[in-house]
């Protein structure tokens, strides 16, 4: 559990920590869209070369890095394996006596999984470097105009924020809840199919339990503090756009632009 590395806020003095959340925002859904325009392999080395160098910048550890897309090792394990069954298309890469590996099956699954190992890092560096408070503010600036439609600015950046300030939580409950279990005798790691279910059952029902007495409790305690979400309110912290702000902007805009261009005249 401990492995889980997203929502973790990492305090640390770098260029990518000063920087504006909105603009990280901003810059972070400019990148996602980055990721799922179809450049092949050269449009996806290039997403990946200014993510490394935000890395770089925010001089977080590969470590860390690396704690952010182990969980996800199982889910690409499985998208290989749907592949191998489903895709029947290409040229023979492998033969097992009649069952036959084609290349369109290994090719998308090599996109598939850069494409999520890029999305992790990204999101993974926008909460590494910027407080839940930064994040919650930015996500209501960049909401507001679509007030008078009648979105919820407010409200959504506030769940935003609560869910992400509960995931390290929620990670160190269930590791809690774990290590109770092991001391009762569950084995999560040996055993048959169903006492595996068994096990599992044994740390969702009481993680279940514990995170809706958790939402209560921040309810009541919110409710006690005259917390109303209509209720006109000031700031004390005021965002404000820097040079480095624009020009995080500008390279984003910049990026996607190239790779549209990469993807209409080259491709």
């Amino acid at each position: 559990m401990k492995n889980i590395a997203l929502g973790r806020y990492i305090p640390l003095d770098s260029v990518i920590h000063k920087m504006d959340p909105r603009a990280k925002i901003i810059s972070m859904l400019l990148l996602l869209v980055c990721i799922f325009i179809d450049t092949g392999f050269i449009g996806y080395a290039i997403v990946g070369a200014v993510i490394v160098l935000a890395v770089l910048l925010a001089k977080l550890k590969i470590d860390f890095i690396w704690r952010a897309m182990k969980p996800m090792l199982f889910m690409l394990v499985f998208l290989l394996v749907i592949n191998i069954l489903v895709i029947k298309t290409g040229y023979v890469m492998l033969t097992i006596g009649n069952f036959r590996i084609y290349s369109d099956a290994v090719v998308q699954t090599c996109y598939i999984t850069i494409r999520l190992i890029l999305m992790i890092n990204i999101t993974t560096l926008l909460t590494a470097t910027t407080k839940p408070m930064d994040m919650t503010i930015a996500i209501e600036d960049l909401l507001t105009p679509f007030k008078s439609i009648g979105v919820p600015a407010h409200d959504i950046a506030m769940m935003i924020s609560i869910a992400l300030r509960f995931i390290p939580t929620l990670l160190e409950e269930a590791d809690r809840i774990m290590k109770a279990q092991a001391s009762r005798g569950v084995d999560l790691e040996e055993g048959s199919f169903k006492e595996k279910i068994n096990a599992i059952l044994s740390l969702i029902v009481p993680l279940f339990v514990s995170s809706f007495q958790k939402a209560e409790d921040l309810a009541n305690a919110m409710e006690a503090r005259g917390y109303n979400p209509g209720a006109k309110r000031v700031r004390y912290k005021q965002l404000k756009f820097a040079f480095r702000d624009y020009t995080l902007f500008v390279v984003s805009v910049g990026l996607l632009a190239g790779l549209i261009v990469l993807k209409v005249t080259v491709l």
